[in-house]
């Protein structure tokens, strides 16, 4: 992702891989007993590789796997370095020691990433939307305030296999979203004894932006179905209209399994998915290097909602389509839903 050029967030990759890895994710939540502190955090700073200088960010939740344990999903974004646009995802675990009355605590965490990256173009093309893995090494030093708020220094090195390394110094806050009224974090949350979502109808609005250089968009719509399948994990089936430039116009159905989790009283939701998109292309301008993916791509996607009322919801979604012809788009919406 960045900044200042959203669709830079670039990148794609074998589906198949990153579902599995978000897949990894979905076992994690499906252990509440062993969960603790729940933190939605949000950090940004300065970037190096190779000598050269770029700025980093990360969204990052976080739970607890008792006093000396936790677990993290973070998304990263690289910046821009000269011929890479680099962002993905990563799970970590953290080795931490709780300090002061349990209001400082240092640690540490490693994991594997799944990167999508825009570099430089192959033959033919303007640019190129590549994809790989990595590993994510960090050390966090965070300050819990007396109510829900956290302050934060957390150090990145990723460690790309196809691409260039990056160290990354960030500074943020984090916010508890299922706090025990005391400094620190809360060593065990309720469990909960029914599912996330019952049964909900969404339309939603937002954009469809290319992952290239130029950062081509267009409006996109989309109609969303959902259900709970268990205290934790939720299904969708999508119908995706992603606008009409001439490089990424497509309309296609994706089936996607969320690991969701509710908090206040189950009036906000935050939830990571991943599953096949099955589009039609319709237009011919498309690159030779397609031959041999048919039409099914990867969608990863992170959502959070609003409920209000019995009936009505609010949704905003961030999805990342995974081709394998450099056709990978950003598609950001927000709508309105219905719960039945």
């Amino acid at each position: 992702m960045s900044l200042s050029r959203p669709a830079n967030r670039n990148k794609p990759g074998a589906a198949f891989c990153t579902t599995l890895f978000t897949g990894a994710l979905c076992a994690a939540l499906t252990f509440p007993t062993s969960a603790s502190a729940q933190e939605l955090n949000v950090l940004a700073g300065p970037l190096i590789s190779r000598g050269e200088n770029s700025y980093s960010w990360e969204g990052s939740y976080r739970e607890g796997l008792g006093r000396y344990a936790a677990w993290s999903f973070s998304w990263i974004n690289e910046g821009h370095i000269p011929d890479h646009h680099r962002d993905g995802q990563t799970v970590q675990l953290w080795a931490r020691l709780p300090l002061w009355r349990d209001r400082f605590e240092l640690s540490a965490g490693a994991g594997p990433y799944r990167y999508f990256d825009t570099t430089a173009a192959r033959a033919g093309n303007t640019y190129s939307n590549t994809h790989g893995w990595g590993a994510v090494w960090s050390a966090r030093a965070a300050y819990y305030f007396d109510r829900r708020w956290i302050a934060q220094m957390q150090v990145n090195h990723v460690q790309a296999f196809g691409g260039p390394d990056t160290t990354a110094l960030l500074f943020g806050v984090g916010y508890q979203l299922d706090a025990n009224g005391e400094p620190g974090p809360r060593q065990r949350p309720t469990p909960r004894t029914s599912d996330v979502t019952g049964n909900e109808l969404t339309v939603m609005l937002g954009k469809t932006i290319l992952n290239s250089y130029d950062s081509e968009s267009s409006v996109a719509e989309s109609v969303e179905y959902r259900r709970g399948l268990t205290r934790y994990i939720d299904m969708s089936a999508s119908y995706i209209h992603e606008g009409g430039h001439i490089q990424s116009r497509r309309d296609g159905i994706a089936l996607q399994l969320w690991a969701t989790r509710a908090f206040f009283n189950d009036r906000f939701t935050l939830g990571v998915g991943a599953g096949p998109y099955i589009a039609i292309t319709q237009n011919d301008d498309l690159p030779d290097n397609r031959t041999g993916d048919g039409r099914v791509s990867g969608l990863v996607s992170m959502s959070a909602s609003y409920r209000f009322g019995k009936n009505w919801l609010t949704r905003l979604t961030w999805n990342r389509v995974v081709t394998r012809y450099d056709r990978d788009t950003d598609l950001i919406e927000a709508g309105v839903g219905w719960r039945f």
